[in-house]
């Protein structure tokens, strides 16, 4: 049996295990295209064949932008690592300027990308990438050369032997890939992760996660290219799940129903999302249908593992699942009952709702910088605690410093920062990388997130504020769709918010309220800032005075990637968004 230590071969692991045919699965005009095992690799193969005639050399970069996930860039991935070359995966949306800067900074040599809008970008910058010698599309578009080029120039084998040489000659501890962080702050960093550090968290984080091989299908939408999706995508192939690849995130539910997976990995605004969009299904029910959902509700609230509540409540939760939450499993598939949620906090609510509905949400902890994973939830051998991120993994060791922030070393902290030993030299100390998160650890050895280190801020009254807390508490009001609280050095925290336009709509139309029919009106109307203001009221009870939001502006735009305002991940940016409210921020302190 392999020995798993490169990246490559996880697939050659699956092979010996199971020929799945269909390990990877991706819709082509309507028709859900199977990929097998062995033609995964066969592939992977005729990729490396024909990188080498065209001059690859050990350590080249190759730079993949993908908009949505698809067979292609798995092929191509292990086509590019077999050759000892590193791929450089890229987010889709982001500028053009930080296309130009990040294929400069990388040194890539070729692009691979999906489809014609991340063509359009590229032909916008590439005169001004001097290193880039050519293009290459998955999609067919006139002008652009076609990736299955190079599956035509790969099916001579008469070079696989010098592919098999490349493969001998790259090194557990090699570097494998660059991927640029979107960072919420300045330029992109680009962290070095090399097969070692991903490997180990594939190892190292399998066993946390109940796959019956061979029989478990997942789907996947996250993007491939952030280092989250990536790393379970290995530990799909380490155990033989069949993927799907979901055509958008709009189609996420279309392709749920089709696809039927038993797991997906999700980040915790898409839950709420999803938690949202149910409980308005369920508010529109009338008479005991909707006596017995929010019956449901409650109880899914009220919800603690193995048993804890007793056997009063798990009688009736039996009740519950089959009445009510069968219904929000069909509404995902049928099948779903694992869900892996990393990147920002869970809201408690919603791990305690999806259990009782019998779809897990295994809720981790980690950073690119981590390959990613540092902790994780497991239901299974009591390793699973709501309001928190799990056990740390065996092979990594955590610390809490004097200040509170979460200390990491082990097999999966990152080689460093490309070209920027002073701030690897910042990240990583005695050989712990210092993630810039507040944490503890409690006596049964479960990690707590309780904020990040950058983001808290003193008032002028010298109190510390933890923003993330004030804002996972709002974001629990049906009414919020965003919000931000700020106030560092001011006398008080404030927030700007941006309302859940259309259940703020339905929420006028039930009450008969004409609040116009903009964001823009809707924003200026004084019944909407009054009820939100009954919500800010609500959620300020939880905590201390010096925290309490005493203000608030609303936004009319919605916050969005594409906008600026949040990451890939959908996490906040917080500068960017400091800088568009300016006025907003003037508005609340009073500063002319």
């Amino acid at each position: 049996m392999t020995n798993i230590t490169r990246l490559f071969e996880f697939p050659y692991y699956q092979l010996e295990k199971n020929d799945l045919p269909d390990a990877l699965v991706t819709k082509y005009n309507g028709v859900w295209v199977k990929t097998s095992t062995s033609e995964y690799i066969a592939k992977a193969n005729a990729i490396s064949r024909a990188l080498l005639r065209m001059g690859i050399k050990k350590n080249d970069k190759i730079a993949v932008i993908s908009s949505s996930n698809r067979t292609e860039w798995n092929i191509l991935d292990i086509g590019i690592l077999q050759t000892g070359a590193q791929n450089v995966p890229i987010y889709p949306t982001i500028s053009e300027d930080d296309y130009e800067y990040i294929l400069n900074h990388s040194g890539s040599i070729y692009c691979f990308v999906s489809d014609a809008e991340v063509l359009r970008k590229i032909n916008l910058i590439k005169h001004k990438v001097m290193g880039l010698l050519d293009v290459y599309c998955f999609d067919e578009i006139p002008g652009c050369k076609n990736w299955t080029e190079l599956l035509e120039t790969g099916k001579n084998e008469s070079n696989q032997n010098e592919v098999e040489d490349r493969k001998s000659n790259v090194s557990t501890e090699d570097l494998a890939t660059i991927i640029y962080t979107s960072g919420t702050t300045g330029r992109p960093k680009g962290v070095m992760l090399s097969h070692k550090n991903i490997v180990s968290n594939v190892l190292g984080s399998a066993p946390r996660i109940p796959f019956v091989e061979g029989s478990t299908r997942a789907l996947s939408f996250l993007p491939i290219c952030h280092i989250y999706e990536r790393m379970i995508l290995y530990i799909y192939q380490y155990y033989s799940v069949s993927v799907y690849f979901a055509e958008s995130i709009d189609k996420l539910v279309d392709n749920l129903k089709e696809a039927q997976p038993t797991v997906i990995t999700a980040v915790p605004r898409l839950l709420e999302k999803v938690y949202d969009k149910i409980y308005a299904k369920g508010a529109e029910l009338t008479g005991i249908k909707k006596k017995l959902f929010f019956w449901a509700i409650d109880l899914g609230l009220q919800y603690k593992p193995y048993g804890e509540n007793g056997f009063w409540y798990e009688f009736q939760l039996g009740i519950a699942r089959k009445l009510i939450f069968s219904k929000w499993k069909e509404g995902l598939g049928g099948n779903l009952d694992l869900m892996v949620s990393g990147s920002a906090a869970l809201q408690p609510r919603l791990a305690r709702i999806f259990a009782a509905a019998e779809i897990n949400v295994m809720e981790g902890y980690g950073l690119t910088e981590t390959s990613p994973v540092i902790a994780v939830n497991d239901m299974r051998n009591r390793g699973f605690k709501v309001g928190t991120v799990g056990k740390v993994l065996e092979n990594v060791t955590v610390k809490i410093a004097a200040d509170g922030e979460i200390l990491c070393k082990g097999p999966n902290v990152m080689m460093g920062y490309y070209k920027d030993p002073e701030k690897t030299a910042e990240a990583i100390i005695d050989g712990y990388f210092h993630t810039g998160d507040i944490g503890e650890i409690d006596s049964e050895g479960f990690l707590k997130i309780t904020d990040r280190k950058k983001e808290m801020f003193k008032t002028s009254g010298g109190k510390y504020v933890a923003p993330q807390l004030l804002e996972n508490a709002m974001k629990q009001s049906r009414f919020i769709g965003e919000v931000m609280v700020i106030g560092e050095g001011e006398k008080m925290p404030a927030a700007f918010i941006q309302p859940d336009f259309e259940f703020v709509k339905h929420w006028a139309e039930k009450k008969h309220l004409n609040i116009g029919t903009t964001n823009a009106q809707i924003v200026q109307n004084e019944e909407v800032k009054k009820r939100i203001q009954e919500e800010i009221d609500t959620c300020n009870e939880k905590f201390g005075n010096w925290e309490k939001v005493k203000k608030f502006e609303l936004t009319p735009e919605v916050w969005s990637i594409s906008e600026g305002h949040l990451t890939p991940t959908l996490k906040l940016k917080r500068k960017v968004i400091m800088e568009k409210y300016k006025s907003l921020y003037a508005l609340i302190y009073g500063i002319n």
